[in-house]
C-alpha cells in the first residue's frame, strides 16, 4: 500500500448545466410540475397570474382604506419599528385560542352545500372497470357448490390474468397443498370444470385447442369438421398447409376454408376483454400553422407555463442595510437559483422553437402530401442546421408532440432512416414499407410473392433493398410469409 499523486483532466457537468438539460427534456405538463416544485422550494420566485378569459384586463386591488385592520398588508422594513403591524399581529394571536376552543358550528345551508359537492365528486369520479377475477367470482358466488370445491375454484380464478388471455398456465397439482391425495386432485378437476363453465366461454383453458373447443357449439354448420381441425390440425391451419390437411382428413380444400372462416369467429383470448386500456392524454408542445403564403410556422404552446420573476421585496431586502449577513447570503443563493431557472425555461423555448422549425422545413413534403412523401432525416442533420449538439436535439424532441394538419404527431416521428435508389436519391424506410404493402396487396394470391421476388419488384421501382431487410419489415408489419398468404382455392 502507498500514496500516489496523479493529475487527471476530466469533464464534469455543473449542477446548473444538468438542470438546464433536464428543463429542455420536459414536456409542457411536466414543466408546470417542475415550476410548482421550484416555487415551493424558492420563496423568491413569483409568477404572473393571467386570466386566460380576459388577458387584457387588469384586476384592481382593493383600496387600502376599505380593508379592515386584519386585512392590511404587513410590510417589514428597516426604516421604522413597525409597531402598528406587530401590535396587529399580537391582537390576532391573542384571539386565536378562544376561536379554536369553541366548537365549529356549520349552518344548515353550508352542510347541504358540502354534501352536494361530495355527491357531485362521487358521481363524476371515474369508476374502476370490473376485473376478470371479480367477474368470475361474482358468477361463482351464485352457484351452490361444495365449500372445498368453491375454495379451489377461487384459487384457480386468482391465477388467471387478463393480459394472458385468461389461460390457466399453472398445473392443478401446484394449487394443492403438500401431501395432497387423489381425492384432492379429483376435487381440483371438478373446480376447474366449474370455472371453465363460466363466462366468457373458453376461460381457464390450458391450451389454445382447449380454449376453442370450449367455445364450439353444436349449432355450428360444420361442428364436426371444426372439432377435427381444432383437435388435430391447428398448427397446419396456422401455416396454411391446407393440402396436407385435406390429405389426412379427406376434406376438400373448399370445405377446409369454410371451416377456417367459421373458426375465426371464436375468441382465442377470452380474458383479454377485461384488460384495462390506458389512453395517454397527449398535450402538444408545438402548434404548426400556415401563413398567408402557405409556409409552415411553428409556435410554442406554452400558455399554460406561468411567467416567472424574482420577488421585488427580496431584491430590496438584499440592498437593505439592516439585513444580516446570513440573510444576504440566503437571498443571493436563491436569486441565483431563480435566475438560472428562468433562463433555462427561456433557453428551452428558444431551442425547441428552432429545432421544430428546422424539422418542419425538412419534412414539408410529408406535411403536404402524406406519409409516403416523408424523407430520410437524422438528428445530426438538424443539429448541424440549428448549430447545437446532437444530444441537445435528442432532448428537445424527447416526449414532445406537435399539432399538424395531419394530426398530433410525436416529433420523433419525423426522424426516419433510409437508403439510396439506383439514381442516387434518398428514400425513407417508411416509403419502402408503403411500397411493400402495395405490392403484397396487388399480388396474385394463387402465387404470392416470395421475399426474393419482393426484392426484385422493389428494385424495379428504384429501391435497392436486401432480402433480409424485406423479411424484417414484412414481419414488423405483421404480414405472413408467401406460403401463409397463398389462397389454395384459386386455380393456378
Amino acid at each position: 500500500m502507498g500514496l500516489q499523486a496523479r493529475q487527471i483532466q476530466s469533464q464534469k457537468l455543473a449542477p446548473r448545466m444538468i438542470q438546464s438539460m433536464e428543463i429542455l427534456q420536459l414536456h409542457a405538463l411536466a414543466l408546470q410540475e417542475r415550476i410548482e416544485q421550484e416555487m415551493n422550494e424558492n420563496p423568491l420566485l413569483e409568477q404572473q397570474d393571467v386570466d386566460p378569459l380576459a388577458p387584457d384586463e387588469e384586476v384592481e386591488a382593493p383600496d387600502a382604506d376599505t380593508r379592515s385592520e386584519s386585512e392590511k398588508e404587513l410590510v417589514v422594513d428597516g426604516e421604522s419599528d413597525n409597531s402598528e403591524d406587530f401590535e396587529r399581529l399580537q391582537n390576532m394571536v391573542s384571539e386565536l385560542p378562544n376561536a379554536f376552543d369553541e366548537p365549529f358550528k356549520r349552518s344548515a345551508n353550508r352542510m347541504q352545500d358540502e354534501a352536494d359537492r361530495r355527491h357531485d365528486l362521487m358521481a363524476n369520479a371515474q369508476s374502476r372497470p370490473e376485473s376478470l377475477n371479480d367477474f368470475l367470482l361474482h358468477q361463482l358466488q351464485e352457484m351452490d357448490i361444495d365449500d372445498r370445491v368453491e375454495q379451489l375454484a377461487e384459487r384457480i380464478i386468482s391465477t388467471l390474468d387478463a393480459r394472458d388471455g385468461g389461460y390457466l398456465r399453472m398445473p392443478l397439482v401446484d394449487l394443492l397443498p403438500a401431501g395432497h391425495t387423489d381425492d384432492d386432485v379429483e376435487l381440483a378437476e371438478q373446480a376447474l370444470a366449474i370455472v371453465q363453465s363460466l363466462e366468457p366461454a373458453g376461460i381457464a383453458a390450458r391450451s389454445l385447442s382447449e380454449c376453442l373447443l370450449r367455445q364450439l357449439k353444436s349449432n355450428f354448420p360444420h361442428y364436426d369438421e371444426m372439432t377435427t381441425l381444432v383437435t388435430s390440425h391447428l398448427k397446419d391451419l396456422a401455416e396454411n398447409r391446407l393440402p396436407q390437411i385435406a390429405k389426412q382428413t379427406g376434406f376438400s380444400i373448399e370445405l377446409i376454408q369454410d371451416v377456417r372462416a367459421e373458426l375465426h369467429v371464436l375468441n382465442p383470448k377470452p380474458g383479454a376483454a377485461f384488460m384495462e386500456t390506458y389512453v395517454p392524454n397527449v398535450t402538444p408542445d408545438i402548434i404548426l400553422e400556415q401563413d398567408d403564403e402557405g409556409e409552415y410556422q411553428v409556435r410554442l404552446d406554452d400558455d399554460r407555463v406561468p411567467q416567472l420573476f424574482i420577488s421585488e421585496y427580496y431584491r430590496k431586502r438584499l440592498q437593505d442595510p439592516s439585513a444580516t449577513a446570513e440573510e444576504r447570503e440566503f437571498i443571493k443563493q436563491k436569486i441565483g437559483s431563480a435566475q438560472w431557472l428562468i433562463e433555462s425555461i427561456e433557453q428551452r423555448r428558444s431551442t425547441l422553437t428552432k429545432v421544430s422549425q428546422a424539422i418542419v422545413e425538412h419534412q414539408k413534403k410529408f406535411l403536404d402530401e402524406g406519409p409516403e412523401a416523408i424523407e430520410p432525416l437524422k438528428m445530426q442533420q438538424i443539429a448541424d442546421k440549428v448549430g447545437v449538439h446532437v444530444t441537445t436535439v435528442s432532448r428537445a424532441v424527447d416526449d414532445k408532440w406537435i399539432q399538424t394538419p395531419r394530426g398530433i404527431l410525436p416529433l420523433k416521428r419525423f426522424f426516419v432512416g433510409g437508403t439510396q435508389t439506383d439514381d442516387g436519391d434518398d428514400v425513407a424506410w417508411d416509403t419502402i414499407r408503403l411500397k411493400l404493402q402495395e405490392l403484397i396487396d396487388k399480388e396474385d394470391k394463387s402465387e404470392p410473392f416470395s421475399d426474393e421476388k419482393l426484392v426484385d419488384e422493389l428494385k424495379k421501382a428504384g429501391m435497392a433493398v436486401a432480402r433480409r431487410t424485406v423479411t424484417k419489415y414484412r414481419k414488423r408489419m405483421g404480414i405472413p410469409s408467401s406460403r401463409q398468404r397463398r389462397d389454395w382455392s384459386l386455380k393456378k
